[in-house]
């Protein structure tokens, strides 16, 4: 195949400059995200019943810092937008189809929602377009190693997050489906697989010496999500991008399709569709091999989309994915606007150092005897996260990886009890006294937003037994 177009490398670098500068000056506007909160709380170790170590990890070494916090977020977003501009430019795209790719794609949801908070999916977003590049690479150039390169992407990135493996899985089930199914023969192909596999081996002995944790995780998640993930994942195809973009990812279906050597990515994702559909955990997995399909489809529209009916498209979609996916707008209004429920991510970046203080007034209200043993114990990591960063109260949670991290003393007889499961721990106490309610005071209905404050006092059980009451998986 001949060499790829020119890069047109200040046009996508500039691009990814403003991602940056855009996601750096409005980081620390809002507040935390409730994972965020949970990262930074979580110890140091080789992995969690709900994901592997390295973004808790970061989390823990620049949580007490906002900005700091969410710069490798910033980065990945970033990142990404080379790459999938890079990805256009081997399948095809000239300079000003590059150009327009990366400016599109900056202006997109997926890019200004998961580049604004630190979130494992955060760094998928630039991992798999990563591992699809490298390989279209080397299909295209004849350039087999890259292949190895990919695989330790791969393996690499099963510290962040371990559903980069199902990409591996998903380009083996394309080339064995669709073809070239010689390439399943390649020792570099081989060798990817080994590597990413070698990479990888600390999680996987961390899984199977630990009863493989994340398919309980798993299956907790489709048991509360799968009903509406079923649903969700379709809209979020269209909403992920854009609405405008749709016809670019779909003739990016057909382009790859049409070419032999790359139409087991076609498969992949297809596959990702209906391993989603499926499994009922997560409705954005799609996301990270619709940008390449994103990208495909730049190649095969080529100088269409330089009409000034697409820019205009593209400018509306910027704006949309602007107002929705950032916090742009005053955050005393809000909450009177549809961004909360169009966004859940905005939601739960709201509230948290309020919630924290009423948290402290109940445990201050407390008479003296009972206010130096009592302990605060939450609903879910996000309250116990912000409790932890905001006050310096003894909290606790057993909700995922917290459960396992620690629980309340012996002995321990007053509970301040945070969040919507208490009508679970009221049965395991002699009494509990709704004592207020979490408030936000800016009107955004989010997941804590009127949740009770109890005092729970005398627990019928030793804390031994208690603690497995309340655990919860979701």
């Amino acid at each position: 195949m001949s060499a790829p177009p020119p890069f047109a490398r200040r046009s996508v670098l500039g691009a990814a400059a403003a991602v940056a500068v855009l996601l750096t000056v409005t980081s620390t506007r809002y507040g935390y995200h409730r994972d965020e909160l949970y990262f930074r709380m979580l110890r140091p170790a080789w992995g969690y019943v709900d994901q592997p170590p390295l973004v808790p990890l970061v989390a823990r070494l620049l949580g007490d810092h906002l900005l700091l916090l969410r710069l490798p977020a910033t980065l990945c977003a970033a990142g990404s937008v080379v790459v999938v501009a890079s990805l256009a430019r081997e399948l095809g795209a000239s300079e000003r189809s590059q150009a327009w790719a990366a400016w599109a794609y900056a202006g997109t949801t997926a890019v200004l929602d998961f580049g604004h908070v630190l979130l494992t999916s955060t760094v998928d977003l630039l991992v798999w377009p990563t591992i699809t590049l490298l390989v279209v690479r080397a299909e295209l150039r004849q350039r087999p190693r890259l292949w190895l390169w990919a695989g330790a992407v791969a393996g690499v990135a099963s510290y962040s997050k371990l559903l980069v493996g199902m990409l591996l899985v998903l380009i083996a089930v394309g080339l064995v489906l669709v073809g070239p199914r010689r390439r399943l023969r390649s020792p570099h192909v081989l060798g990817a697989g080994l590597l990413a596999a070698a990479l990888a081996l600390p999680n996987l002995a961390y899984q199977a010496t630990h009863g493989w944790p994340q398919l309980a995780m798993g299956a907790a998640l489709s048991e509360h999500n799968a009903g509406e993930v079923r649903v969700f994942m379709w809209v979020f195809l269209a909403i992920v991008l854009g609405p405008p973009l749709v016809v670019v990812w779909l003739a990016g279906l057909r382009h790859l399709w049409h070419r032999r050597e790359l139409r087991f990515l076609v498969v992949a994702f297809l596959g990702l569709l209906v391993f989603t559909f499926v499994s009922g955990a997560q409705p954005h997995y799609p996301t990270f091999l619709l940008v390449v399909l994103f990208a495909a489809g730049v190649a095969e529209l080529g100088d269409r989309l330089q009409r000034p009916f697409w820019y205009a498209l593209v400018a509306v979609n910027a704006a949309v994915a602007l107002t929705i996916s950032l916090p742009l707008l005053p955050l005393g209004v809000v909450g009177h606007t549809p961004v909360p429920a169009m966004n859940q991510l905005a939601a739960d970046t709201v509230g948290w150092p309020t919630y924290a203080g009423q948290v402290r007034d109940a445990v201050d209200s407390l008479p003296p005897p009972e206010r130096q043993t009592a302990v605060v114990v939450t609903s879910n990591y996000g309250e116990a996260g912000a409790v932890d960063r905001f006050t310096d109260l003894p909290v606790f949670s057993a909700h995922n990886a917290l459960y396992d991290q620690a629980r309340p003393p012996e002995g321990t007889t007053v509970v301040v009890f945070v969040g919507g499961q208490l009508p679970d721990a009221e049965d395991l106490f002699a009494g509990c006294d709704v004592v207020g309610r979490l408030d936000n005071e800016v009107d955004v209905d989010n997941e804590e937003q009127g949740q009770p404050i109890a005092v729970c006092r005398d627990p019928r059980l030793p804390w031994e037994s208690l603690w497995p009451r309340l655990r919860h998986l979701d």
